[in-house]
Protein backbone atom coordinates (compact mmCIF):
# COMPACT_ATOMS: atom_id res chain seq x y z
CA UNK A 1 0.00 0.00 0.00
CA UNK A 2 1.48 3.38 -0.47
CA UNK A 3 2.57 5.38 2.52
CA UNK A 4 -0.07 8.08 1.93
CA UNK A 5 -2.88 5.62 2.13
CA UNK A 6 -1.52 4.15 5.61
CA UNK A 7 -0.68 7.48 7.08
CA UNK A 8 -4.69 8.54 6.07
CA UNK A 9 -5.93 5.29 7.21
CA UNK A 10 -3.88 6.01 10.87
CA UNK A 11 -5.45 9.29 10.89
CA UNK A 12 -8.99 8.59 10.54
CA UNK A 13 -9.00 5.86 13.06
CA UNK A 14 -6.96 7.71 15.34
CA UNK A 15 -9.32 10.56 15.03
CA UNK A 16 -12.25 7.77 15.31
CA UNK A 17 -10.41 6.47 18.53
CA UNK A 18 -10.36 10.05 20.09
CA UNK A 19 -13.96 10.53 19.35
CA UNK A 20 -14.59 7.33 21.46
CA UNK A 21 -12.18 8.27 24.06
CA UNK A 22 -13.74 11.80 24.48
CA UNK A 23 -17.01 11.17 24.26
CA UNK A 24 -16.65 8.89 27.21
CA UNK A 25 -17.16 12.14 29.22
CA UNK A 26 -21.32 11.01 28.13
CA UNK A 27 -22.08 8.17 30.93
CA UNK A 28 -24.39 6.96 27.84
CA UNK A 29 -21.96 7.53 24.96
CA UNK A 30 -20.20 3.58 23.81
CA UNK A 31 -17.13 5.10 23.73
CA UNK A 32 -15.29 2.14 24.29
CA UNK A 33 -17.18 0.51 21.55
CA UNK A 34 -16.45 3.27 19.45
CA UNK A 35 -13.16 2.72 20.36
CA UNK A 36 -13.12 -0.94 19.92
CA UNK A 37 -14.73 -0.61 16.36
CA UNK A 38 -12.24 1.46 15.07
CA UNK A 39 -9.45 -1.33 15.84
CA UNK A 40 -11.45 -3.62 14.08
CA UNK A 41 -11.73 -1.51 11.30
CA UNK A 42 -8.01 -0.49 11.29
CA UNK A 43 -7.61 -4.81 11.51
CA UNK A 44 -9.78 -5.35 8.84
CA UNK A 45 -7.77 -2.57 6.40
CA UNK A 46 -4.46 -3.04 7.57
CA UNK A 47 -4.32 -6.87 8.38
CA UNK A 48 -4.23 -8.33 11.92
CA UNK A 49 -0.77 -10.01 12.07
CA UNK A 50 0.12 -12.36 15.04
CA UNK A 51 0.61 -9.25 17.22
CA UNK A 52 -2.51 -7.43 16.04
CA UNK A 53 -4.43 -10.47 16.94
CA UNK A 54 -3.66 -10.76 20.11
CA UNK A 55 -4.00 -7.10 21.17
CA UNK A 56 -7.02 -7.12 19.16
CA UNK A 57 -8.30 -9.46 21.72
CA UNK A 58 -7.22 -7.59 24.50
CA UNK A 59 -8.61 -4.39 23.45
CA UNK A 60 -12.04 -6.69 22.93
CA UNK A 61 -11.81 -7.57 26.56
CA UNK A 62 -10.89 -3.99 27.84
CA UNK A 63 -14.36 -2.83 25.82
CA UNK A 64 -15.97 -5.35 27.45
CA UNK A 65 -14.92 -4.15 30.78
CA UNK A 66 -15.33 -1.05 30.25
CA UNK A 67 -18.70 -1.18 29.54
CA UNK A 68 -19.79 -3.14 32.70
CA UNK A 69 -17.98 -1.00 34.29
CA UNK A 70 -20.34 1.51 33.18
CA UNK A 71 -23.15 0.24 34.52
CA UNK A 72 -21.30 -1.14 37.73
CA UNK A 73 -19.70 2.04 39.13
CA UNK A 74 -23.24 3.84 38.38
CA UNK A 75 -25.26 1.58 39.95
CA UNK A 76 -23.11 0.85 42.70
CA UNK A 77 -23.32 4.47 43.78
CA UNK A 78 -26.88 4.86 43.42
CA UNK A 79 -27.71 1.89 45.56
CA UNK A 80 -24.40 3.14 48.40
CA UNK A 81 -26.88 5.87 48.32
CA UNK A 82 -29.80 4.06 49.36
CA UNK A 83 -31.55 3.89 45.68
CA UNK A 84 -33.47 0.58 44.84
CA UNK A 85 -32.67 -2.02 42.72
CA UNK A 86 -35.70 -1.04 40.71
CA UNK A 87 -35.19 2.92 40.74
CA UNK A 88 -31.36 1.54 39.36
CA UNK A 89 -33.20 -0.03 36.76
CA UNK A 90 -35.09 2.50 35.40
CA UNK A 91 -32.76 5.43 35.70
CA UNK A 92 -30.16 3.15 33.55
CA UNK A 93 -33.64 2.14 30.86
CA UNK A 94 -34.01 6.27 31.38
CA UNK A 95 -30.75 6.83 30.71
CA UNK A 96 -30.50 4.39 27.28
CA UNK A 97 -33.47 6.01 26.05
CA UNK A 98 -32.86 9.89 27.08
CA UNK A 99 -29.79 10.00 24.85
CA UNK A 100 -31.64 8.02 22.03
CA UNK A 101 -34.58 10.77 21.84
CA UNK A 102 -32.96 13.53 22.78
CA UNK A 103 -28.90 13.29 21.88
CA UNK A 104 -26.79 13.63 23.74
CA UNK A 105 -27.39 15.23 26.73
CA UNK A 106 -30.99 13.40 27.22
CA UNK A 107 -29.59 10.55 29.52
CA UNK A 108 -27.46 12.65 31.50
CA UNK A 109 -30.47 14.82 32.17
CA UNK A 110 -32.98 11.33 32.44
CA UNK A 111 -31.43 9.03 34.54
CA UNK A 112 -30.71 11.40 37.30
CA UNK A 113 -34.08 12.42 37.00
CA UNK A 114 -35.42 9.35 37.48
CA UNK A 115 -33.26 8.25 40.53
CA UNK A 116 -34.66 11.33 42.13
CA UNK A 117 -38.10 10.92 41.21
CA UNK A 118 -38.66 7.60 42.00
CA UNK A 119 -36.78 7.16 44.82
CA UNK A 120 -38.86 10.56 46.30
CA UNK A 121 -41.68 8.69 45.34
CA UNK A 122 -40.47 5.29 46.87
CA UNK A 123 -39.40 6.67 50.27
CA UNK A 124 -41.26 10.09 50.55
CA UNK A 125 -38.35 12.09 51.49
CA UNK A 126 -36.64 14.13 49.34
CA UNK A 127 -33.72 14.09 51.74
CA UNK A 128 -32.94 10.55 50.93
CA UNK A 129 -34.26 11.00 46.91
CA UNK A 130 -31.02 13.47 46.95
CA UNK A 131 -28.71 10.95 48.97
CA UNK A 132 -29.21 8.39 46.08
CA UNK A 133 -28.99 11.27 43.60
CA UNK A 134 -25.57 12.06 45.27
CA UNK A 135 -24.84 8.78 45.45
CA UNK A 136 -25.35 7.94 41.39
CA UNK A 137 -23.31 11.38 40.70
CA UNK A 138 -20.14 9.90 43.12
CA UNK A 139 -20.43 6.45 41.01
CA UNK A 140 -20.46 8.47 37.69
CA UNK A 141 -16.79 9.69 38.67
CA UNK A 142 -15.53 6.47 39.27
CA UNK A 143 -17.38 5.48 36.37
CA UNK A 144 -15.79 7.92 33.82
CA UNK A 145 -12.44 7.92 35.64
CA UNK A 146 -12.61 3.87 34.82
CA UNK A 147 -13.84 3.73 31.68
CA UNK A 148 -11.07 6.38 30.64
CA UNK A 149 -8.71 4.59 32.19
CA UNK A 150 -9.54 1.70 29.56
CA UNK A 151 -9.78 3.85 27.24
CA UNK A 152 -6.87 5.30 27.11
CA UNK A 153 -4.96 1.91 27.60
CA UNK A 154 -7.15 0.45 24.73
CA UNK A 155 -5.53 3.46 22.35
CA UNK A 156 -2.11 2.85 23.58
CA UNK A 157 -2.29 -1.11 22.55
CA UNK A 158 -3.37 -0.01 19.31
CA UNK A 159 -0.42 2.27 19.03
CA UNK A 160 1.69 -0.97 19.47
CA UNK A 161 -0.22 -2.88 17.17
CA UNK A 162 0.40 0.03 14.35
CA UNK A 163 4.42 0.57 15.16
CA UNK A 164 5.33 -2.90 16.25
CA UNK A 165 3.28 -4.94 13.85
Amino acid sequence: MPEWINTSIFVLTQIIILVGLFGLIVPIFPGTVVIWLATLGYGVVSGFGRLGMVLFVIITILMLAGTLADNFFLGAGARKGGASWKTIGVALVAGVLGTLIFPPFGGLIAAPLAVLLLEYQRTGNLDNAWKALRGMAAGFGLSFIARFAIGFVMMVLWWIWVWKG
